[in-house]
């Protein structure tokens, strides 16, 4: 099966050098200065034919768009290393919010760290920057559009075609995939976008079981440059907070 359809909109990704901190082609402007871009998730969207996660880690090429988006369940293991990460893509910085009413739900910065994270052992841990666990209040589940606004710096490699496919479930049920073109970014950038999240309408009884099973929803983010998956990110929720 073929994969997604090329989206009909113009690629739009914020490139900012380091340097300058210039953009050839803006959007919004950011309180701070800069240019903020808002990605849509594309239209167009087909799963691919059913996959698993150890078809996947055994076969003997690179992991495409196409591949994950024939996973049917959240993964339990990363399908790439850190090294595969050769483009140095960072994401420094991140923010959710509602975008009906403009309210902050979640933000963070990464913090300057010179030193590689340990596991207890003292081995390196493979969750370093790739995991993140989340706690929202039930009204979470009751938002319609959710804007992520993320910022990452890139190396001294120009990105091509740089996508994100980013697969939620709940326990073993796919509730929505996302897919994001960030279009291409130039070497040695600080980037900005927003990704709108158009969350599909939750039944009460799925609602009410994503409340009572804290951690169960999980979600992948796949990265991809040029068709091949360089990074690859993972997350739970839990929505009893306030409980």
């Amino acid at each position: 099966m073929s994969g997604p359809k090329p989206r009909t909109e113009p690629p739009i990704a914020d490139n900012v050098p380091n340097t300058s901190h210039s953009s050839s082609t803006v959007r919004d402007r950011k309180p701070t200065g800069g240019v903020l871009k808002r990605l849509r998730s594309r239209r167009s969207q087909v799963d691919s034919r059913p996959v698993t996660e150890d078809e996947l880690r055994t076969q003997r090429r690179h992991i495409t768009p196409e591949d994950v988006l024939g996973l049917r369940v959240a993964t339990h293991d990363y399908l790439c290393e850190p090294e595969d990460n050769i483009y140095n893509i960072d994401f420094i910085r991140f923010k959710i919010r509602d975008l009906e009413s403009g309210t902050v739900l979640f933000e963070i910065a990464k913090p300057p760290s010179t030193e590689e994270e340990c596991d207890e052992s003292g081995a390196a841990d493979p969750s370093a920057g790739r995991f993140v666990r989340y706690q929202f209040t039930p009204s979470f589940l009751r938002l319609r559009t959710v804007g992520a606004t993320v910022e990452f710096t890139v190396g001294p490699r120009p990105l091509n075609s740089f996508r994100m496919i980013e697969r939620h479930y709940f326990k073993d049920h796919l509730l929505k995939s996302f897919d994001f073109d960030f279009g291409f970014c130039i070497p040695n950038s600080r980037n900005t976008c927003e990704h709108i999240y158009e969350f599909p309408q939750l039944s009460d009884s799925i609602i009410r079981q994503m409340i009572d099973h804290p951690y169960e929803t999980r979600s992948d983010s796949f990265y991809f440059v040029e068709n091949r998956l360089v990074m690859h990110n993972k997350a739970d929720y839990a929505y009893n907070g306030g409980q």
